[in-house]
């Protein structure tokens, strides 16, 4: 599960990405619905963030995404849902996304994402406890896997899942699918395999409680 990551804007190439989401016409169409950009700090569900895709023309670049897909009549008629992670293990099967696993598919640079530990109470309940911020291993930045779509005009964007690593799996029995650098660009690519490319995903990953 993710539902919170974290911003660092002195991290220069994190500082370049927002940028070139700020000055894009997409932000300013956001902004003008209300929604602004998240440049920095904590990134909450339905905010908007600066994410990786792949332009019309086939080049990489960033683009303002609204964070969540909506899904109508999930809880019942007359009902919206928000979305905000998918499942890499179900993905290319479930109709809710399959149709992005493979063709829209992007990365969400961040510096670390928060997670909660869960726990078992006495009498069996769920319940949180200490908050934590992770991040893999020997790398700057965290670049979490993703899927878009297009809603309403806008676009939206879901950060994919998977099983833990083995060194946090106390915390949460998932976690986000998290893509080194040199493999952004295979992700994003239409026409690659995405099985192919989650096979190099990160696996070492650190810990340490966040207020």
């Amino acid at each position: 599960m993710c539902t919170r990551f974290y911003i660092d804007i002195s991290d220069e190439e994190l500082r370049e990405i927002a940028a070139a989401a700020e000055g894009s016409l997409l932000a300013r169409k956001f902004m003008q619905a209300g929604d602004s950009l998240k440049v920095s700090g904590e990134v909450r569900p339905a905010d908007v963030a600066a994410v990786i895709a792949t332009a019309k023309a086939g080049q990489r670049a960033v683009f303002p995404m609204k964070w969540g897909f909506r899904l109508s009549g999930l809880r019942g008629p007359g009902t919206v849902s928000t979305i905000l992670n998918a499942r890499t293990e179900t993905a290319s099967e479930k109709r809710t996304f399959r149709e992005s696993w493979a063709r829209h598919r992007c990365v969400i640079p961040a510096s670390c994402y928060f997670e909660w530990e869960h726990l078992l109470s006495p009498d069996g309940k769920k319940k949180t406890g200490q908050k934590y911020s992770i991040r893999p291993k020997d790398s700057a930045r965290t670049y979490l896997g993703g899927l878009y779509r297009m809603e309403d005009g806008f676009p939206r964007f879901v950060v994919l899942t998977r099983p833990p690593a083995r060194e946090i799996e106390f915390i949460h029995d998932r976690m986000p699918l998290i893509l080194p650098e040199d493999r952004i660009n295979d992700w994003i690519d239409p026409s690659a395999d995405p099985d192919a490319v989650i096979s190099s995903a990160l696996e070492e990953m650190i810990f340490e409680p966040a207020v």
